[in-house]
Order: structure tokens, then C-alpha cells, then sequence
């Protein structure tokens, strides 16, 4: 029997189950239910917040968030295999695990939750970072979300802690650290999943603030980030040439020059110089 309830070992329930990981879903399974456990402790209290996760597969970190505490867990899940196995999770917790099946890309959790809302998920390998930024970036800030822990490859959850100077530090550190705390609570080694990738892996736990650390139009900030990382090796009066005819001047303005490099530019410039851009005459 499991440590943290009274459900089989995942290892049995893969077997039964056929649920064998598939690489084009990006599935890496995490076996051990007190790392599992851990990363459910790593999101924070959970007994008064509805929980988003995305890609349960066989359910151990939605385990682990139940046994946790979570008041209700909201599990995204587009394999079908992992279904019946997720059902009997669902039964030895009545009331408190809805499943849906379908593509986490593709589906509004909202309509099934109630706030505060807290997200942790074993994220797949092909989606995660393409989830992190949809969550980072919504229409209306403060966002839907309290808090994020997601687990990521250990290269991606380094870039989105990264500071100024290195090579880690691009476009998702600047979208995440601008508007959230973030920090890597845990790191894990191959051999912790099965199958056993390559790479290791690494838990990122963020913390939504009220309000953007600095102002800045979001488009406009993106619109700057995305084309000054673009081309990271040229200097910012040559990659931002698209953004504005006289970039230069603005570069200036926000107290950069115009021969730095985008991953010199700490967060407070690069929102400094989305506010030049946007009241700038064109």
C-alpha cells in the first residue's frame, strides 16, 4: 500500500491500467508518492483553494493533493488510457477530484472552479512552457491564479528565475518575474520518472503579485522583449530597429544604451523603455 492513502502503488496501477508513457504526449511518470506529496506541500496550504492540474497521467501528484488537503482538484487530462485510473482516485475521494478530458490548450477551467484557485501539475514536456506564458500573460491582471508550482525541464525552470547577464535569462524570465515572485522549491533527477529522461527536472513555484512590479502596456512589453531576444547577440539600437524609426533616442530616454544587449537589460529598463515606446509620436 501507498504511504498517503490507502490507493495501490502506481507502479501496480500503471500495469493494470496498460498505461505505458508515450512519448508524444510528452509523458515522464513520477512513481514515488512522497516525492509527490512533496511537490503538493511545495504549492502551499491547499485546504481552502481549488487546484488546477494538467497532465495527471496516473494520478500520484493528484494523490499527493488530495492527501494534501486540497479542497477540490480540477485534473485536465488528454490521454484517455489514464481515465479509469483517475475514476478510481475520484471514488476514494468523493466530491473532490473532477476529471475532464480533452487538451489543457483548448479548455476554460474556470467555469468548474471556485476561487482562490492555486495551478500544480507535472507539466508534459511539449506544452509546459506554452502553458506558463498563456497563465502569465491573461487580459486582466491580477489573474485567475494565486499561486503556480509546475515542474518543467530543469534548463526551462532556470530561465524563468534567471537574472540580468547569463544565458538563461531571456523573454520568460522578464514575462514571469515582472508580474509574479518565482523560485525553484526542488530539483529531481532522471531516475526519479519512468521512463528516466534525459535531463533533470526542477520544480518552479510562483506567486502572482496585485500588480506588475513595474508599469507597462503588456503588448508593448512583449512586443519589446520578444524582438530584443529575437536576435539576443546584436545590440538593442539594431534589433529593436522594427519597433520604432528612432529607437535609439528612446533607448536613451529609459537610460539604456543603445549598444547594450538584451540580456543585459534588467526588468525596471525594459519597462522603462515599453513606456517610452508607447507615448512615443511615430
Amino acid at each position: 500500500m501507498s504511504t498517503i492513502d490507502g490507493l495501490p502503488p502506481l507502479r501496480e496501477v500503471i500495469a493494470r491500467h496498460d498505461l505505458r508513457a508515450k512519448k508524444q504526449l510528452g509523458q515522464n511518470f513520477l512513481l514515488d508518492l512522497n516525492l509527490t506529496a512533496k511537490i503538493a506541500r511545495s504549492a502551499g496550504d491547499l485546504t481552502g483553494s481549488d487546484v488546477i492540474e494538467v497532465g495527471p497521467g496516473p494520478g500520484g501528484l493528484t494523490r499527493g493533493l488530495l492527501a494534501e488537503g486540497a479542497r477540490r482538484v480540477l485534473a485536465i487530462e488528454k490521454d484517455e488510457r489514464a481515465l479509469p485510473a483517475l475514476a478510481e482516485i475520484a471514488e476514494a475521494y468523493p466530491g473532490r477530484l473532477q476529471v475532464i478530458h480533452g487538451d489543457a490548450l483548448e479548455i476554460d477551467p474556470l467555469a468548474h472552479l471556485t476561487p482562490p484557485i492555486r495551478i500544480v501539475a507535472n507539466l508534459p514536456y511539449n506544452v509546459g512552457t506554452e502553458l506558463l506564458i498563456r497563465w502569465l500573460t491573461p487580459a486582466v491582471w491580477p489573474p485567475f491564479w494565486q499561486t503556480l508550482t509546475l515542474m518543467f525541464q530543469k534548463e526551462v525552470a532556470e530561465r524563468i528565475v534567471a537574472e540580468p547577464g547569463g544565458k538563461a535569462y531571456g523573454r520568460l524570465a522578464v514575462l514571469a518575474q515582472w508580474r509574479s515572485d518565482a523560485r525553484i522549491v526542488m530539483t529531481l533527477p532522471p531516475e526519479a520518472f519512468v521512463p528516466a529522461p534525459k535531463i533533470h527536472s526542477a520544480v518552479v513555484h510562483l506567486t502572482a503579485l496585485p500588480e506588475p512590479r513595474y508599469p507597462a502596456d503588456p503588448a508593448v512589453l512583449n512586443r519589446v522583449v520578444a524582438a530584443g531576444f529575437n536576435q539576443r547577440r546584436k545590440m538593442l539600437r539594431a534589433s529593436l530597429r522594427g519597433i520604432h524609426p528612432d529607437i535609439e533616442t528612446l533607448l536613451r530616454n529609459a537610460g539604456i544604451e543603445p549598444t547594450a544587449r538584451a540580456e543585459e537589460i534588467g526588468l525596471e529598463q525594459f519597462c522603462a523603455l515599453a513606456r517610452e515606446v508607447a507615448s512615443a509620436p511615430r
